[in-house]
Parts: structure tokens; sequence; C-alpha cells
């Protein structure tokens, strides 16, 4: 019996953020849209994941706005978002009425296609964002987040897709992040699924970390699966998604036919290989296909996330040590299944535990209340010994998460106040709260500009920091730490180049003599930490909040300082007891490792 295959093709929004850092910007989304709204997709995955979070932070975007845009260049095709259940587009629970006034907000800018999971697959995180959905009349997908481990089971994921079900879901995804999933249990879930629920569309996503997905595809359709997700081939395999156009040429004139036009798909991965070269700053080592996956489980997004973080910490090399850690890690914490938020809160961690050479020295907030079950009902027994270092004898929280908090809306709309043009920044600013208040400050100034992209490769060697992008360099001189950015402006002269230096902000022009020598100034910074009192970090970040003020009596281990870095919270706690004599940092600051923060007498 020959049965309609539908496809999600996920383009513009999961095969950049699983290759590129999530950071393809909304000017090269719109000139291919024409052709796109003319495959005849069943739905394009355009929004949610982490691409609100780089719009705001990196790209200096409007989400929203970029929504509006695509809603307005895509007429004829649903378009889909990821949505984390209680968690939204953030990285913590939310009261109920901000996901209702989230989901009715996105179903009116042009959100026909929920798919809606919660990383501990805790059905109770899904009950409101399923119903908002349903209450705006739209199409919730009920998503199984896909895993391996001794407490997960076919059985336990058909119970769940049971649970779902009796919520309202229209359909049901398998979403295997971290490519994960092989064939032959891809087809027993599938049957399984199909068995239980016959009359629901089951699709199936599934990343080709490991080089299987496209077989994984080919099973579950087999098995009776109704919908896979593809990405363009330009941006497709690897930690991203089997390719959409070798896809509907495997299963041309067979009896999962897609029936979509082989050469227009063409002419879109024509564009979108252009478009790639444009990000090549955000390529990561870490995006081909590798079998690892199927033992630390990193998923293909947060692969591509993770790496460039650890290069921005200047930890890059480590990344193999973390992906060691992080099944331990998972295993301590009960087995969740890595997506966001449990990938970084997993992923962080185990940062924290490589970079401090003991584990656990460290431990994050978002640990923290995991821990006292602020995310849900852990898949499997935490480590007990863990969970008593870090939250002591608090009262674990064995209720869905969000029954604790209260209306949370009108006092977000007090605290952004007139910086929120409208109901969408307020929403913003609820889900990153310092990103978003900073993107409204610079649009309000007139200076939002998006982080710089690095000229294209031509073949020949780069030039330093290339025609007018900085290169970044932290340095080390007699004990104190410059940040320094040089800018080339290409002129040669009598063996001399011109740069523009930039120290910590202090720009000074300067000329490069042939032994590259030069002499530059810069103002006070924090000395290095030497004294049993000198609070300091180990990994550099942003200061979030400050806890004490001058004066202050603090007893050795309490929390001073929260500090921000690779998009988790880490308190900066006192070394010793004794009395704040100064405090060198203020919300916002950036500080570095090794700095004085603090100091305790």
């Amino acid at each position: 019996m020959n049965k309609k295959i539908t496809v999600t093709d996920t383009i513009l929004r999961d095969a950049h953020q699983s290759l590129l850092a999530t950071r393809m910007r909304t000017e090269d989304m719109l000139p291919i849209c024409d052709k796109l709204d003319r495959v005849g997709y069943w739905s394009l995955e355009v929004w949610g994941g982490a691409t609100f979070d780089a719009c705001v932070r990196f790209l200096k975007e409007d989400p929203w706005q970029r929504l509006r845009q695509l809603r307005a260049a895509l007429p004829n095709t649903r378009l889909q978002m990821l949505l984390r259940g209680q968690n939204l587009l953030g990285y913590r629970h939310y009261s109920d009425d901000v996901v209702e006034a989230f989901v009715a907000r996105a179903a009116e800018k042009g959100v026909d296609v929920f798919r809606i999971f919660d990383a501990m697959n805790d059905v109770r995180n899904l009950e409101t964002a399923i119903r908002a959905v349903k209450a705006n009349g739209k199409h919730a997908q009920g998503t199984i987040a896909y895993t391996t481990s001794p407490v997960h089971t076919i059985e336990a994921f058909v119970e769940q897709a049971r649970a779902m079900a009796a919520m309202g879901v229209d359909s049901i995804a398998i979403k295997d992040m971290a490519g994960l999933l092989t064939p032959y249990p891809t087809g027993e879930l599938v049957r399984a699924l199909k068995e239980a629920l016959p009359e629901m569309d089951v699709v199936i996503h599934s990343h080709d970390t490991a080089g299987v997905a496209a077989m994984c595809q080919l099973k579950a359709l087999e098995s009776g699966a109704d919908r896979i997700d593809t990405a363009i081939s330009s941006m497709a395999w690897g930690t991203s998604h089997p390719g959409t156009e070798s896809m509907v040429a495997a299963l041309r004139d067979t009896p999962y036919d897609t029936g979509l036009d082989l050469a227009l798909l063409q002419e879109i991965g024509l564009y979108f290989h252009a478009v790639r070269k444009k990000y090549h700053q955000f390529e990561s080592d870490f995006t081909g296909v590798d079998t690892r996956v199927q033992v630390n489980q990193v998923p293909g997004g947060m692969i591509s996330n993770l790496a460039n973080q650890l290069k921005e910490q200047g930890a890059l090399n480590r990344m193999n040590e973390v992906l060691a850690e992080i099944p331990r890690v998972r295993e301590d914490l009960g087995f969740p299944p890595l997506v966001t938020p449990t990938s970084q809160i997993v992923g962080t961690q185990a940062f924290f535990n490589v970079l401090a050479g003991e584990r656990y020295k460290t431990i994050t907030n978002e640990v923290k209340l995991y821990l006292q079950g602020g995310y849900g009902k852990a898949p499997g027994q935490v480590n007990e010994k863990l969970r008593r270092q870090a939250i002591g004898n608090e009262e674990l929280i064995e209720c869905r998460p969000a029954d604790l908090l209260k209306p949370e809306l009108a006092k977000l709309r007090k605290d952004i106040g007139e910086l929120a043009r409208s109901e969408e920044d307020v929403l913003t600013y609820a889900m990153f709260p310092e990103t978003a208040r900073t993107f409204f400050e610079e649009r309000e100034a007139g200076a939002l500009q998006p982080e710089p992209l690095l000229p294209i490769p031509d073949g020949s060697p780069p030039a330093l920091g290339g025609e007018g992008v900085p290169t970044e360099f932290v340095i080390d001189v007699h004990g104190e730490t410059y940040r320094v950015d040089i800018t080339g402006v290409g002129v040669k002269g009598e063996g001399k180049r011109h740069f523009y230096l930039s120290i910590d902000g202090m720009p000074e022009e300067v000329v490069f003599e042939p032994l590259n020598s030069y002499v530059g100034a810069a103002d006070g910074k924090r000395r290095q930490a030497s004294a049993p009192g000198d609070v300091s970090t180990n990994m550099p970040g942003n200061i979030v909040d400050v806890l004490v003020k001058e004066g202050d009596a603090v007893k050795a281990g309490q929390p001073l300082l929260v500090a921000e870095a690779m998009k988790m919270e880490t308190e900066i706690q006192a070394p010793v007891a004794g009395t704040v004599k100064a405090l060198h940092v203020a919300r916002g600051d950036r500080v570095n490792p090794g700095e004085v923060l603090v100091e305790i007498g």
C-alpha cells in the first residue's frame, strides 16, 4: 500500500544550529524563501531552539521580527518551532501565564506547528504549553526526547506517548537530538508507537552524528512513520540531519515517495552552499560524523555551540576531556536526555569539572536546581552524595515545578519598563533578562551591531584581523591581564604595517616595525589574586549579580557573586571568613581568571 511521506526541512533552524552555532542571519534566509515556499514541504522549521537566544545575543536581531518576515515570505508553508515546554526558549521554568502569553503571541505572529518537548521527558512540564497551543488553534506535536540508558525503554517511551496523546497532541515526534538511534531499534520504537496510537502521525527527527540517520529514517518509514526531518544537503549530515535531496532521491518511485521536486531542491542547495561560506568562522572540527556520540551522547546543536564556547574560553584543546566527562556527569544526575537545557547543564558542569581538575569543586546553580527537582523528575536515581553536597538540607521539589511559581508577567513588564516597546519585548526579556536589556538599550541608542563576520578566505594566508575585523588577544604582562583588539587597515610601506590597536577599549594607532615591536599603554587593571582573602574566578565570564557590599561580614563558602559563563550561572564563594574590604566588580562586568574581584580581610 502506497503512503505519501511528508517532509519537514530544518534548514532555517536546526541545520545551522547544529553546524554553525545558530549564526545564520535573516538576511540570508529571505532571498531563498520563494523557492522554499514552492517545494511543498509539510512544514519548515524556522524558529525556536537556540535561534531566539542567538538573534538577541549575537546577531542583534529581533527574533519576533524574523518570525514576521518569514511568515510574510512563506505564505504557503506551515512554519514550525521547537518549544521547550515549561522552559519555552530559556533555561528555567516559567510561570503558566508567561507560557500562555508566549504561545499565544507566537501563534499570532506565524507559528503553525509547535514541537513541544521536555528535557526530562516529564510530561507534567508539557501540559500548559500543549493546552495553550490547542487554545490558539495550532498543531501541538508531543515530543519524545530520545536517549539510551538503563532506565529508557521502548515501554517507557510508549507510555510517555500515551500520556501526551491524552493531553491532546496532534502528532508524536521522536526527537533524536544526539544521533543515538540505530536502524533496528528505530523500527521497533516506531512500530510500538503506531500499534499503541494507530491514528497518530509519527515523525522521525534524527541527527546524523553517528552516520546512520538515513538508515534509521528508512527503517522508520518501513515501520509506519509518517514524516521525516531533513536538511538541505549543503547544511546536512554530520551533526545536522540527512540531506533533503538525498532522501527525496532515495524514496522516489517507492511506496514512500515524497513527491518533492528534486531539481528545485538542488537549486536551493546551491544557494545555501554559497551562504555557508559566509559563516566559516563558526565551522567546527566537531560537527562531522563521529560514532563516539553513542557513548558521550552529545547532541549536534550542543557540539557546535560547546566547541565555540570552549574556543571563546581558550580551552578548545580540552574538548575530548569534556566529552569523556559528560557521560559521568549524566549518570550522576540520573541519566537525563541531553537536550536543551539539560545538555547545557551537563556539558557546562563537565567543563567545570575538567577545568578545575577536581569533580564538582564548582557546582553550577542549574545543577543545584536540577538536583533539588526544579526541572522535574529525573529519569533515574541521582547521586545522593552529590545531591547533599549541592543542596544540603533544602527540601526537594516533588510537584510539577511550575506549580510553585507565581504569575510573573506583570512583574516582568514592570522590571523592563519603557525599554520594552511591545509585549513581544517583554517576552524576550522574560527569556534572557540581561541579554535582552542590553539589546534594548543598544536599540534605544541606535547602536545595534551584529558580531563581525570574517572575510571569506580566498586561499591566501589571512592578514591579521582583516579589513575592519578585529582579532582579539588576551595577554598577561607582569601579572596584569589585558584584552587587545588589533584591526589591520591594509597600509603597507617601508617595511612597516599600520594597525589600530585597542587595549581594553582604548584605541591607538601603532606601527609594526619589521620585528613587530611596539609600545602600548593601558589604564589600571584588576591585580592578580595572591592573598588568602582575594576572591577570583577560574574561568572568564560576566557578573550577573553582586550579593554583598563593602563592610559585610561573610563566612567561608558564602556566595559573593554570581557569574555567567557558557550560558550557565555559578556562584563565586568566599575562600575565607572575614569582612568585605573592597568590591572590584559590578553587574555586567567582564571578568577573567585570576583577577581579584572581591577583597576579604
